[in-house]
């Protein structure tokens, strides 16, 4: 239970649904993906029992993870370890977006979902990711504003508390901590990129 105010969906508070029913509607990926120690199959299919191969692959395909696992000696049968100890971040962090993928949950919950992943991973899934959310809502919580550019309504938390809302263009015109955040998250990329072109020159 929250500790002040409301949680609701479609303006009933969710203290009303049937607990087991909430959560079958409720998918989340977060930055620590938890994995059971089990194969990848048996952790895929704690999303959806049911599943075909068929299923899986696809789900693994969106995620950008099958073609890891089918070079693994065990495929779709490789033992992930406690916690998913012998995996790397990005991997479970995409095997995590492969599971709510099959899931295909009514509401969606990303927390820093895509933060273990390097820029062409995480472009590759982004495009997935927003085919995934459309028609349904889905709650983005990112340090990282690329994931986030195309929200209906982006809100701006600092200290605890909402300091700016409003969509990307919005929040930029308003010239504020948002705008801050994007000028220098986009200054860094595009100095990176300006200097890999410096250096680009130089060599040809």
């Amino acid at each position: 239970d929250v500790t002040g105010g409301k949680v609701t969906i479609s303006n009933i508070d969710v203290r009303h649904f049937d607990l087991t029913y909430l959560r079958e509607c409720i998918g989340v990926v977060t930055q620590d993906s938890y994995l059971f120690n089990g194969t990848i199959r048996e952790n895929l299919l704690y999303a959806k029992e049911d599943a075909t191969q068929e299923e899986l692959e696809a789900a693994c395909r969106t995620a950008n993870i099958h073609d890891f696992i089918i070079n693994q000696p065990d495929g779709y049968e490789t033992m992930v370890g406690n916690r998913g100890l012998k995996l790397s971040g990005g991997e479970k962090q995409r095997l995590s977006l492969a599971r709510v993928i099959l899931k295909n949950p009514k509401i969606l919950i990303l927390d820093e979902a895509t933060s273990a992943l390097d820029s062409i991973s995480e472009n590759s899934i982004q495009d997935a990711l927003e085919v995934m959310m459309q028609g349904r809502t889905s709650i983005v919580i990112a340090h990282r504003l690329s994931t986030i550019l195309k929200a209906d309504r982006i809100l701006v938390v600092k200290d605890g508390v909402i300091a700016e809302q409003g969509t990307h263009e919005e929040l930029l015109a308003a010239d504020g901590i948002y705008r801050d955040l994007y000028e220098t998250q986009f200054r860094v990329v595009l100095d990176y990129e300006s200097e890999q072109h410096t250096e680009q020159q130089k060599e040809d």
